[in-house]
């Protein structure tokens, strides 16, 4: 885990000063504002002492009307255009689907539960009201089950594809991971849709998951959903989520500890073009002893109105002592007019950890990487291609599946190619 120093250059390593106030310094919550720890009448919180009005508390429920209706000043829905996820926000009911494909090994069962399935009040509860909305308007939920000790030869996939609806599709998916069971899972999302979705992954004591989730969706997709994990008695999650398609996509990703010696690595990987809103919202509750995280997000922008918003929170509470953790977002800004907004938050309630840190960084291209390159024969446009790549590749790698790694990297490729004015850019050599 890198110390102070090791941070600062972490910081300043990839980019150049500050470029404007569109892309300049880490945000940071306006005091006074949101709704944290203000539960509404009949409304309750699980996994702690009552809200404080930390950042990285949370109020849950399962009743959509807790939460009341977000008008977009509340601090989680603050970053988020409210016209463009409305439609997802009215909560109307829909029996819309999407189109799924799946690939499971052998032993790998996919079935499904209703609503009132003993597996679904189990689940860590939403965390905001279109989280609620998806739960109460899913009538049930699809379930992945890993059996105990298996390691599946291939990594278990399901396309989920939009049709085109103007119906929301509300879909909400539950992944069990037997104790000591190995396995990847990757979710990929295609099409078109208005898409709400609940994703809950339970390890199991002593396994280990890689968890994919890429959303590549059509443009005028909007993708709204929570991701939630819980890691048991030494377990090991990793999440990777890839983010480039889409209007407008928010994911809230939550982690919490079912036994000491759990580990959680989560990653990130998001491209947002011309208009294009992509907002990633991390909460991990360290709350049992002796337990890891690890949170590295980068995401790049061009175009006008492209908007990127990361918020990372990381909560240590008293009871958990020997924890290690640490968070870090990048973001590469291609050109004028778009915005990165990233607010790292850590909360630490016990003195005996092993470590805690986070970081954030903003900017355009390092001139000194430029010109290393150019002194080499590359040419500036060619220089900036590969800066990029590099800088996405490190995280696209952790995937572990070589086919879905480079279909990815083939799109960002292809964005870069249609990257406006990145020829004309100057670079000093």
């Amino acid at each position: 885990m890198p110390d102070s120093n090791e941070t600062t250059t972490l910081a300043g390593e990839l980019f150049a000063p500050g470029v404007g106030a569109q892309a300049g310094p880490p945000s940071t919550p306006a005091a006074g504002t949101g709704t944290a720890g203000e539960a509404a009448p009949g409304a309750h919180s699980h996994g702690g002492p009552a809200p404080t009005g930390s950042p990285a508390e949370r109020f849950t429920s399962t009743d959509p009307d807790a939460f009341g209706v977000p008008t977009g000043r509340e601090e989680a829905w603050r970053f988020t255009p409210m016209r463009r996820i409305r439609p997802l926000l009215d909560g109307v009911p829909s029996e819309a689907h999407l189109r799924w494909k799946t690939d499971l090994p052998d032993g790998v069962e996919l079935t499904s539960v209703d609503a009132d399935d003993p597996l679904l009040k189990g689940l860590p509860e939403p965390a905001d009201r279109l989280a609620a909305l998806t739960r109460q308007r899913s009538g049930g939920a699809a379930v992945v089950r890993i059996p105990a000790e298996a390691r599946p030869d291939r990594p278990i996939t399901l396309g989920l594809a939009g049709t085109g609806s103007d119906d929301v599709v509300w879909g909400q998916l539950v992944v069990e991971v037997g104790a000591f069971a190995e396995a990847t899972v990757v979710l990929d999302h295609t099409g078109l849709a208005r898409y709400s979705g609940g994703v809950a992954v339970l390890a199991g004591d002593g396994a280990k998951l890689t968890l994919v989730s890429v959303q590549e969706w059509a443009p005028g997709s909007v993708h709204g959903g929570q991701y939630d994990t819980v890691v048991g008695r030494d377990a090991s999650v990793t999440q990777v989520v890839v983010t480039l398609g889409g209007d407008l996509v928010r994911l809230v990703s939550n982690v919490s500890y079912a036994g000491p010696g759990g580990s959680a690595e989560l990653y990130g990987v998001y491209f947002a073009d011309e208009t294009q809103h992509q907002e990633h919202r991390l909460w991990v509750d360290h709350a049992v002893p002796h337990c890891r995280s690890d949170v590295l997000y980068k995401g790049a922008l061009q175009g006008e109105e492209a908007h990127t918003v990361w918020v990372g929170d990381v909560r240590i509470r008293p009871a958990a002592v020997g924890t290690e953790t640490y968070e870090l977002n990048r973001n590469l800004v291609l050109t004028d007019g778009a915005r990165a907004d990233s607010v790292p938050n850590l909360e630490i309630e016990t003195g005996e950890i092993v470590g805690a840190g986070h970081a954030s960084a903003t900017g355009r291209f390092d001139d000194e990487q430029l010109f290393y390159l150019c002194s080499r024969g590359i040419d500036a446009e060619t220089a900036r291609r590969l800066v990029v790549r590099g800088f996405f590749a490190d995280v696209v790698q952790r995937i572990g599946v070589p086919e879905l790694q480079d279909r990815l990297m083939a799109s960002v490729e292809a964005r870069l190619g249609a990257l406006p004015g990145l020829a004309e850019q100057p670079v000093e050599v």
